[in-house]
């Protein structure tokens, strides 16, 4: 029915937009999938030659796919608190992995939808503090105790998670250790559930080993009727790559480190699938937000090495690294009783976005109390807005980077400001790309468009001064 006919029938409008807006219910559920050292290219949908990923691939045809979505850091720690903050890492103090912990004073979403009635779990790799004041796997260096920080401090009332990476299979296993040299092996730098340590070893695939854990507790939530917001954070295909057998033999023809990554990817691909056939065989699908992304991109410097053999597509640089092959990955959301057909998303989005994008969707407004960096997708994901409209920041080690609907902007932050041997101040070297043309970063046309480095420039400072 059209507005025009519920005008002439004298109906009022608000129930006309009613019956024209998708039916969404009063409290849907959230799962964030986060893969760990996901390249832009892991993905049969994006292109990769060999991987076989047919459950992303199936959810990228049947949800929104992001052309460009972002980690807000190069590397793990920094992002994931993006996730859960909807702030870049510099203002809640995580500047690069292993370093500080998630403060009391941030608000999580786990809080948020705590405090409305949510069943909240996390599950696999924390990386946002320690699971004990008194241990760290990373030595003492990692100062345990003035950085303990467990998913338990941070809104989940269930929690089954590790301080940081472990082996993608057999995660006990001593071989499998993910410790330094000097550190000898303890059960401690393994699975945490609800503040008690695992001692006994669990085996086989490390993916499904959490991916258990979250469905029992998605499952068990569900019976009592509680929305809930599950955050499934996987520890592949980080370091140590090991792959299991099964999935070795779909790669049989590859080389030995080839095999272990690819059946790494491939083993995390089947547990995507086992969350989405749960939630259609439960019914819970249509009501379910279900984000799939990457933390950073593919480990390797500067290219593959051993076991690592992470893709970045076309694009350039890796993990550690602002070009685009550092901080660009896969996105992805599902959710079929708001998004009933497919949509690719051109518009730059990056992980800050989730907390404002699923608030909005939930009909709940963020903190007023701080400043957050994301913003709210669903006005883009809707076709109501072109762009984005306001850029994203990004900060890590000696690089700073400015990306925007089409241009992106890079400096090296260790130049600037610096005086050559006369006096002159020099400028700081300065990148700028066209990411509708030049996807892959080839083309500097920093001496070509001044005006638009120093617009550009000018709003990177105020960011990071703010």
């Amino acid at each position: 029915m059209t507005r025009l006919l519920w005008i002439l029938l004298g109906l009022p409008l608000a129930a006309a937009f009613a019956q024209e807006a998708p039916t969404v219910p009063a409290r849907p559920n959230v799962v964030l999938v986060m893969a760990d050292d996901l390249g832009w290219g892991d993905t049969g949908y994006n292109g990769h030659p060999i991987l076989e990923t047919p459950h992303l691939d199936a959810m990228s045809r049947q949800g929104v796919r992001f052309e460009r979505f972002y980690s807000a850091s190069a590397v793990c720690s920094p992002t994931r608190g993006s996730c859960l903050t909807g702030r870049h890492p510099d203002r809640y103090g995580i500047p690069t992995a292993n370093r500080g912990h998630l403060r009391a004073s941030e608000i999580t979403l786990a809080e948020i939808l705590s405090e409305r009635g949510y069943a909240t779990g996390h599950f696999g790799k924390w990386h946002l503090g320690t699971m004990s004041p008194d241990y760290s796997g990373k030595g003492a260096s990692r100062k345990p105790a003035e950085n303990y920080c467990t998913p338990g401090m941070s809104g989940f009332e269930e929690w089954f998670s590790t301080e940081f990476a472990v082996g993608t299979w057999d995660p006990y296993a001593r071989e499998s250790s993910h410790l330094g040299k000097n550190i000898p092996w303890d059960p401690r730098a393994l699975y945490w559930e609800n503040g008690v340590n695992i001692e006994q070893p669990l085996t086989g695939c490390d993916s499904r080993i959490i991916m258990d854990r979250a469905l029992r507790f998605i499952g068990r939530e569900t019976t009592k009727n509680r929305p809930f917001l599950a955050v499934v954070w996987f520890h592949a295909p980080h370091t140590p790559v090991i792959g299991g057998p099964e999935y070795r033999k779909l790669y049989s023809d590859r080389s030995e480190d080839e095999q272990h990554y690819f059946a790494t990817v491939t083993a995390l691909d089947a547990q995507v699938g086992r969350l989405r056939a749960f939630l259609r065989e439960r019914e819970l699908a249509d009501d379910t937000l279900v984000w799939f992304c990457s933390d950073n991109g593919p480990e390797g410097n500067p290219g593959p090495q051993k076991r690592n053999r992470g893709s970045a597509g076309l694009l350039r640089g890796r993990k550690r690294s602002l070009y685009e092959g550092g901080i660009r990955v896969p996105g992805l959301l599902e959710w079929p009783g708001r998004i009933p057909k497919p949509r690719k998303l051109s518009t730059p989005a990056v992980t800050s976005d989730i907390l404002p994008t699923v608030l909005a969707a939930l009909g709940l407004e963020p903190p007023a109390d701080r400043p957050l960096d994301g913003v709210d997708l669903m006005p883009m994901i809707d076709g109501e807005q072109a762009e984005r409209g306001s850029p994203i920041a990004f900060r890590f080690g000696k690089q700073a980077a400015l990306i925007g609907d089409r241009y992106k902007l890079i400096t090296n932050e260790s130049l600037e400001r610096q005086r050559s041997d006369n006096g002159a101040e020099t400028v700081a070297e300065v990148e700028l790309y066209d990411l509708h043309e030049d996807p892959s970063e080839t083309k500097n046309l920093a001496a070509e468009q001044t005006t638009r480095v120093k617009e550009m420039r000018a709003s990177l400072e105020a960011w990071r001064a703010e």
